[in-house]
């Protein structure tokens, strides 16, 4: 990859394992100094240390998304130890895993709620006046359902994908004349632990071998979700902005369909009630 990021900085929170990772490692061999978070110190610990042993420039501290002071924290360390941001990726997020909507106890949806949606609105609430002022791009992770489409059995997570979708280009509209990117980002379904540590309700059981089959038909490489997102993230600010980009293309889609179809005909795909 060319060096299109050189000499900026990015962070990206939840960048210790899965997309945020595959991310921050695309961004680093695109030239950029990166700034890795989690909520767990050990796992920024181990990759920096991974990242540096490999020439790239990145540095790391803990942040809990769901606390505005955490986030204001990494803002203000992020400045102290590299003097600028020039992208933010609000890539933190969790799962309630595959269940019926009545399995989702008081404090799993407050949880989501306040990971996926709060943590992503005090991230934008902190960085635009920066970025209004200097310039930059805010990348907001979206996902499954944010069309605002029926997702039986995630409602919750659909349910702040929709909210992020919507905030994205609320923000986008709002700043729009201030040299600032605001974009979403669908990465589609990605082959990542997100998957692999599913919980599934015991109600869906026989449908538990359902999201195998679906990640064959519809996966998106983890590699491309990192390149992708380097380069909407290198773009020039202001230049366009209030996009949600998906890449879950219309081939892939159509692909897709077309894998899930054969798997139901031969029988290999559960009920899901």
């Amino acid at each position: 990859m060319s060096a299109a990021l050189g000499g900026k900085v990015v962070v990206i929170t939840g960048s210790t394992r899965g997309i945020g990772r595959a991310i921050a490692e695309a961004c680093a061999a695109a030239g950029a100094t990166v700034v890795v978070s989690s909520r767990t110190d050990s796992a920024v610990a181990e990759t920096v240390t991974d990242l540096a042993s490999r020439d790239m420039r990145c540095c790391g501290m803990t942040a809990d998304v769901s606390s505005a002071h955490e986030l204001e924290c990494l803002f203000e360390t992020t400045l102290d130890l590299v003097g600028e941001i020039d992208a933010w990726v609000n890539n933190a997020g969790i799962s309630l895993g595959y269940r019926p909507f009545d399995e989702c106890s008081a404090e799993d949806l407050e949880r989501i709620v306040d990971i996926n949606l709060t943590g992503t609105m005090h991230a934008c609430r902190t960085l635009i006046p920066y970025f209004t002022q200097r310039g930059g791009v805010l990348l907001n992770m979206v996902g499954r359902g944010y069309r605002g489409d029926a997702t039986p059995f995630t409602a919750a997570y659909a349910a702040t994908k929709a909210a992020i979708a919507s905030l994205t280009r609320s923000l986008a509209a709002e700043n729009a004349k201030a040299p600032i990117s605001i974009h979403g980002l669908v990465p589609g379904m990605v082959a990542t632990d997100f998957y692999e540590d599913l919980d599934i309700s015991p109600r869906l059981e026989a449908a538990k071998d359902n999201w195998r089959y679906a990640l064959d038909a519809f996966g998106v490489p983890l590699g491309e979700v990192g390149v992708r997102t380097a380069q909407i993230l290198a773009q020039e600010p202001g230049r366009k902005t209030g996009t949600v980009y998906s890449l879950l293309t219309p081939a892939r889609t159509m692909r897709g369909v077309g894998l899930m179809v054969w798997h139901r005909a031969r029988g290999r795909l559960g009920p899901e009630v």
